[in-house]
């Protein structure tokens, strides 16, 4: 059904709200670790999608999570994913010279600073969730340390990545570009799709109707991300465009094709909405999320 809720504002807002919030967490220190704070604020403050976030604070929605707290678990998954693309931007891995319409870390700073940028940021992610502040079940906030480190590590978004690698010397198929793609990508938004079920303490339920969301989305989002690096605008990518294809890696649209993969994450996105069947009003943001993922033109 036809979603009311608009998602610029509410993107506009949860990249205020995210800024805000990392602005105070970040402070410089008057020390010889101003560096490395300044770093993390290039990194994070400014720029970017904030779809995770965003992702985590509808979610909480559906259960009536405290605001406070739902972005608590923002914060934390943003830094996951900020670390990821500060380390996937070094010259040993996709050596890139621009992240989000600015230089990346390691050409703003140096590559050491990059580093512990990154390591400082996937720490934090889990300082936020096990404080109390986040929730006061303390059950509550080991599963939201265990299923962030399960989706950020080798069972995810790591190994994604690691198959990514290999990726510049294979060709893969199918199954394996989609099965590197659910990890790389789909892993954190499926904890962030999740995160309010394990906030609101419900049942089995609801969270396989979240996880199918969750794991429809990202490959959609995937998708759309391989249409773009084909057909975008760099200057509003905010990133080099077409390195996968002169890299020789299979995606989405050199295995499919521009107009199967466009049609294969239109499907998607559908079923992705169709799993949040039962849901009212309340999970109307998530529907709006679905539809942006492949109408977004970065």
């Amino acid at each position: 059904m036809p979603s009311s809720v608009s998602l610029k504002p509410a993107l506009d807002a949860i990249g205020h709200q995210i800024d805000s919030r990392f602005e105070r967490l970040l402070c410089v220190p008057d020390d010889p670790r101003a560096r490395l704070y300044q770093a993390m604020r290039h990194a994070i403050i400014g720029g970017g999608k904030r779809m995770r976030p965003l992702l985590v604070v509808a979610s909480c929605d559906l259960f009536h999570v405290d605001r406070e707290r739902a972005f608590r678990v923002a914060l934390a998954i943003e830094a996951v994913h900020v670390y990821s693309l500060v380390h996937d931007d070094l010259p040993c891995m996709d050596d890139d010279d621009l992240r989000r319409g600015k230089p990346t870390v390691h050409r703003a700073f140096d590559e050491a600073t990059a580093v512990l940028t990154g390591d400082s940021l996937f720490a934090i992610a889990f300082e936020l969730l096990a404080d109390e502040a986040t929730h006061e079940d303390p059950f509550v906030r080991a599963e939201l340390c265990l299923e962030l480190a399960r989706a950020s590590g080798p069972a995810g978004m790591a190994g994604g990545q690691a198959m990514d690698l290999a990726a510049e010397g294979a060709q893969f198929d199918l199954p394996t570009t989609t099965r590197l793609q659910q990890l790389k990508t789909g892993a954190l938004i499926g904890f962030s799709c999740e995160a309010g079920a394990i906030m609101g303490k419900v049942g089995q339920g609801p969270r396989m109707k979240l996880r199918g969301y969750a794991r429809d989305l990202g490959l959609a989002f995937q998708i759309a991300d391989d249409l773009l690096d084909v057909q975008g605008d760099p200057e509003a990518a905010g990133k080099a465009l077409r390195k996968d294809e002169a890299m020789g890696k299979s995606t989405f649209v050199s295995l499919l094709g521009v107009e199967r993969a466009r049609a294969q994450a239109e499907l998607l996105i559908d079923q992705a909405i169709h799993h949040l069947q039962g849901f009212g009003a309340e999970a109307d943001l998530l529907r709006a999320i679905a539809r942006f993922a492949i109408e977004r033109d970065h």
